[in-house]
């Protein structure tokens, strides 16, 4: 794949076939993210109850569940029962057009379908084959079932999430299933790469457990290196101060000063002259030191301020800082608005729903043209005539229970 650098990025994975068979939230991002860039995804669902998060209610938009709406636009449905044999066979002839496959059964479950990377390989020998699981494909706890918050737990996350002396708390976004599709995915473009430089297919794996190690890099550095277990710190950050949140007059304020530059640009912002000289802020190891009565002296002159104006003073100085916003508040910023980013997607005629489009843009441009997520086998008959089955073979298939 050769990447012209006028093409939107509707259109740079132009051509790839993508076979579905992830459902929740980490393998349905995944793949969302390569129909995003112009793949052509076909999602493999469990007939009459679909991908799980379809039944994620009360919040919906329509008869939709809006989880299921917000991972799986740009995708269509075929409803195929993996259980029956003739089911696994639909799979294996989508597979022979296809260039990657993505699932998320618990590691051997595929192999014992006769669906494993070998069984593939030798239909499709170009064929990227993408698992995504757990705790991985290895080691002893490989065949465990596990989710995002229970990840949290194992990984540290919630260790290191909250204040000081609370419970433990974890972090309320998907971190851990929404980063580990992100995982898949750049696996999955980097092994096309290789198959354009090869000619030859090759696995792609990712695990929850691993992307909550790896999102606990700089804690793990720095537990190597000092040999004390991090803390709780509520919204500080161990390595350099300020850097938390303040409260203003009005709501609170995050403020972030991570070198000695920009501390004396907030301490010049809010008009206290006397903190670069003091001895105990002189650098970023003295000002980490003392961070309690930095946070003191701080906030005391934040409390007199409103979020806006503190903002306004910070900017106006180049120094970082945020009012602390809600979900609402951080919709209305006008900052969000111009990135483009949160975007209509078509529903019923006349109806839209909004969603979150692809964090990056290629060219100046982001993905602009979306296919609302399918109804459950809204496309069984159109993917089942595309690979040679004729209406009465889908007519038996849909008596035998094998498609809807």
């Amino acid at each position: 794949m050769t990447l012209d650098v006028a093409t939107p990025v509707n259109g740079v994975l132009r051509g790839v076939r993508v076979i579905d068979l992830t459902q929740n939230v980490a393998g349905p991002y995944c793949t969302q993210i390569l129909g995003d860039m112009g793949a052509e995804v076909i999602k493999i669902e469990r007939p009459v109850v679909g991908d799980d998060t379809r039944a994620w209610m009360p919040t919906a938009c329509g008869e939709q569940s809006a989880t299921f709406l917000a991972l799986n636009r740009n995708k269509k449905s075929l409803s195929v029962d993996l259980d029956q044999a003739r089911g696994r066979e639909i799979v294996k002839q989508l597979v022979r057009d296809s260039d990657v496959i993505v699932h998320s059964l618990k590691p051997g479950s595929a192999e014992a379908r006769g669906l494993g990377y070998e069984d593939l390989r030798a239909i499709n020998p170009k064929l990227v084959y993408c698992a995504i699981s757990a705790f991985g494909q290895q080691g002893p706890m490989r065949g465990l079932p596990g989710y995002d918050p229970l990840m949290q737990a194992f990984t540290g996350i919630m260790s290191v999430t909250g204040s000081e002396g609370d419970a433990p708390a974890r972090v309320s976004v998907s971190l851990i299933d929404m980063g580990t599709g992100m995982w898949a995915a750049m696996g999955i473009l980097a092994a096309l790469r290789e198959v354009e430089r090869s000619g030859v297919g090759t696995t792609v794996e990712a695990s929850l457990m691993e992307t909550g190690v790896g999102w606990m890099t700089l804690f793990i550095a720095n537990y190597r290196a000092s040999g004390n277990l991090p803390k709780k710190m509520g919204t500080a950050v161990a390595m350099t101060a300020p850097y938390e949140l303040f409260e203003a007059a009005d709501g609170a304020v995050f403020i972030a000063a991570g070198n000695n530059r920009l501390f004396r640009k907030v301490c010049e912002a809010l008009t206290l002259p006397d903190l670069p000289a003091d001895a105990r802020f002189a650098d970023n190891p003295q000002r980490v030191a003392h961070r309690n009565d930095l946070h003191r002296l701080i906030e005391e002159r934040t409390r007199e301020l409103t979020t806006q104006d503190i903002e306004r003073r910070l900017h106006a100085h180049g120094a970082p800082c945020s009012a602390m916003n809600n979900v609402e508040q951080m919709l209305a910023s006008e900052q969000v608005n111009a990135a483009g980013i949160v975007q209509a997607l078509p529903m019923a005629p006349d109806d839209t729903h909004r969603v979150v489009g692809l964090p990056f843009t290629i060219a100046g441009l982001r993905r602009s043209q979306h296919a609302a997520p399918p109804a459950l086998g809204q496309h069984t008959r159109e993917m089942l005539v595309s690979i040679g089955y004729g209406e009465n073979d889908i007519d038996q298939l849909v008596e035998q229970g094998v498609v809807r």
